[in-house]
């Protein structure tokens, strides 16, 4: 079955520190950009960082710029999203995806059902 799942959410206080992972099932992560995205309550869903295929990474919003780190390790066909010094904006479910490419890509393949992150004291 081809799927992502992504896991490692959590309530955390502000400042504190998570690793959510998008571990990739019946396919291979290598090669190909993946996507983090979020969405809180009442809001979109907005793309918080990529890697590409060649291992470049990009930050989406200036707000997780210098705080959040993308990696991928090929050998768990997993990518990661670390996330330090977190603020209660930070607050939504975090879903990974397959995209065409980062910057203007689009996503394809299924949304997996996401995991909750939750900073508040």
């Amino acid at each position: 079955q081809v799927q992502l799942v992504e896991s490692g959410g959590g309530l955390v206080q502000p400042g504190g520190s998570l690793r959510l992972s998008c571990a990739a099932s019946g396919f291979s992560l290598d090669g190909r950009a993946i996507g983090w995205f979020r969405q809180a309550p009442g809001k979109e869903r907005e793309q918080v960082a990529c890697i590409s295929s060649s291992d470049s990474k990009t930050y989406s919003l200036e707000s997780v710029k210098g705080r959040f780190t993308i990696s991928r390790d090929n050998v768990k066909n997993t990518v990661f999203l670390r996330m330090n010094n977190l603020k209660p904006e930070d607050t939504a479910v975090y879903y990974c995806a397959t995209k065409s490419r980062c910057g203007d890509g689009f996503v394809y393949g299924s949304w997996g059902q996401g995991t909750q992150v939750t900073v508040s004291s």
